[in-house]
C-alpha cells in the first residue's frame, strides 16, 4: 500500500540535509539454516530496492553490531559487506556504530553528520542478528555479563531479565499499575505483530490470561513479558536531500534529536520509575520546536512493558503513571483512539534481534511515513514520527523526530 507523499521542497542551504529514502527487513524468528552474511545481503538488497537504488549508488557502509558472534562481527568491521556488495575501491568508508539498544538513534546522528558535512553522499546502514539460533548457554552468559558491573552486580547474579524485573516492580509501585495492566501492554503489541508478516509472532495471538499463566522468570516478570531472542535483520538508506530531489525520491527528514546518558550501572540510577526520558524529551522538543501533541506515531523501545510505559510517560505521550494503562486500554493498538505505537509489534512481539530491535522500530517509523507498510498495518496520514531508544541497562534515553520531507 502506498500513500501520496508531498513533493520535496529543497531550499537554499539544505541541499545536504540528510534524508531516509528506503528501508529493508527480513523475517524475524529462528532460522538456523539462514547464514549471517546471507541475511545481511538480503537486507541490503531490499533496502536498496526500496530506495530505488543499486549498490553502485552507495559510497559509505555503516554496520550495526551482531552480538551472537565476535568472529562474524569482526568480519563486518573489516569490510566484508563492502566486498559482498561489489563495492571494492568504490566505497569511501566502512565502519561500525554501537551503543546497544540506542544504536538506531546514534547511527542516524553519525550518518547525518557525514552527509550534511559532505563526507558522504549516500549511506547504507545494515544490521543482522543470529540470537534465535545461537547457542543458548552462550547467549545467557553474554546477557549476564555485558554491561553488568563485574565488581558488584555481576557477582550477585544480576542479568537483564532481573533488571527488567526491578524496573517493573518499581514502576508498578509508583504508578499503581497492576499485573494485568503490564500484561495488557504485551497484548497490545501482539495485535500490531499480527499485522506484520516479518514479525516473529505474526501468526500467534495473545491474551492477558496467557501472559499471567506463563512461567515466572524474574518477579514480577513472566516468560511472555520477556522479549524472545530472534534471528533477523534490518537496514536503511540515507542520502542528501538534493540527491533525493534529483532522483525524484520520496524522503523522510530528521527534524529533531536529543538524549541523555543517565548511568552505567543500574544500581546508580536514582529513579527506576522515570529513568532519563523526561530530560531527553525536553532537549529534543526544545531543539525541534515540536511538542508531544505534534506526534502522529511513536516507535518506543519495549524490551519490557514497564520500560516502554516509563518512556511513553517521560516523552509526554501519556500522563504520569498512566503509560501502561493507556497502552493496555487499546488506545495505541490498531484502530485505537490514541496515536499508534510500535506498529511492527515491537521487541516483545516482532522479536528481539539484539541491537537491531531498536533499528527495526526506526525502520518501521520511516516505512510508515513513506506509506510503504503492508495493509492493513499502514496508518493513514502519518507525517511525524517519534523514535525512542535506550541501551545497556537503560543507561540512556535517546529520541529522534522524523517527518515527511517537504512538509510545510
Amino acid at each position: 500500500m502506498s500513500l501520496p507523499v508531498a513533493p520535496l521542497n529543497i531550499t537554499a542551504g539544505d541541499a545536504n540535509d540528510p534524508v531516509f529514502v528506503g528501508v529493508g527487513e527480513i523475517v524475524s524468528g529462528r532460522f538456523p539454516d539462514r547464514s549471517f552474511i546471507q541475511s545481511l545481503t538480503q537486507v541490503a538488497i531490499r533496502a536498496l530496492k526500496d530506495a530505488s537504488m543499486v549498490p553502485a549508488d552507495i559510497d559509505t557502509v555503516v554496520l550495526i553490531p551482531a552480538l551472537h558472534s565476535f568472529d562474524q562481527q569482526a568480519d563486518l568491521v573489516f569490510s566484508r559487506m563492502v566486498e559482498e556488495l561489489g563495492l571494492n575501491r568504490r566505497a569511501k568508508a566502512n565502519f561500525m556504530v554501537h551503543s546497544g539498544g540506542s544504536t538506531s538513534d546514534n547511527v542516524v546522528r553519525v550518518v547525518s553528520g557525514l552527509i550534511s558535512s559532505g563526507h558522504a553522499k549516500t549511506v547504507l546502514v545494515l544490521q543482522a542478528e543470529g540470537w534465535g539460533s545461537a547457542d543458548l548457554r552462550e547467549m545467557v552468559t553474554m546477557l549476564s555479563w555485558n554491561g553488568i558491573p563485574a565488581q558488584w552486580e555481576r557477582e550477585s547474579g544480576l542479568n537483564f531479565n532481573s533488571i527488567g524485573g526491578l524496573i517493573t516492580q518499581r514502576y508498578m509501585l509508583e504508578s499503581g499499575s497492576s499485573a494485568e495492566d503490564l500484561a495488557g501492554v504485551c497484548v497490545s503489541l501482539r495485535k500490531w505483530a499480527n499485522l506484520n508478516p516479518n514479525a516473529m509472532y505474526a501468526n500467534k495471538t495473545l491474551s492477558v490470561e496467557q501472559v499471567l499463566a506463563s512461567k515466572m522468570v524474574s518477579d514480577p516478570l513472566h516468560a511472555m513479558e520477556c522479549p524472545m531472542m530472534a534471528d533477523g535483520g534490518v537496514g536503511f538508506v540515507m542520502t542528501s536531500a538534493a540527491n533525493a530531489k534529483a532522483k525524484d525520491l520520496p524522503a523522510v527528514r530528521v527534524a529533531g534529536s536529543g538524549g541523555v546518558v543517565s548511568h552505567y550501572s543500574i544500581g546508580q540510577e536514582t529513579d527506576l520509575a522515570t529513568l532519563g526520558w523526561k530530560i531527553a524529551a525536553e532537549r529534543t522538543f526544545e531543539q525541534s520546536g515540536w511538542g508531544p501533541e505534534d506526534i502522529d506515531m511513536a516507535q518506543v523501545y519495549d524490551s519490557y512493558a514497564a520500560v516502554m510505559s516509563i518512556a511513553v510517560e517521560g516523552l509526554g505521550l501519556a500522563k504520569s503513571g498512566e503509560g501502561a494503562r493507556l497502552i493496555a486500554s487499546g488506545a495505541t493498538s490498531p484502530g485505537g483512539s490514541g496515536i499508534p505505537m510500535n506498529t511492527n509489534g515491537g521487541l516483545l512481539s516482532a522479536g528481539h534481534t539484539g541491537v537491531g530491535g531498536g533499528t527495526a522500530l526506526l525502520a518501521e517509523g520511516v516505512r510508515q511515513v513513506l506509506g510503504r507498510a503492508d495493509a492493513p498495518r499502514q496508518v493513514a496520514d502519518v507525517n511525524r514520527v517519534l523514535i525512542a531508544g535506550t541501551g545497556g541497562s537503560y543507561m540512556d534515553s535517546q529520541v529522534l523526530l522524523l517527518e515527511r520531507a517537504g512538509r510545510n
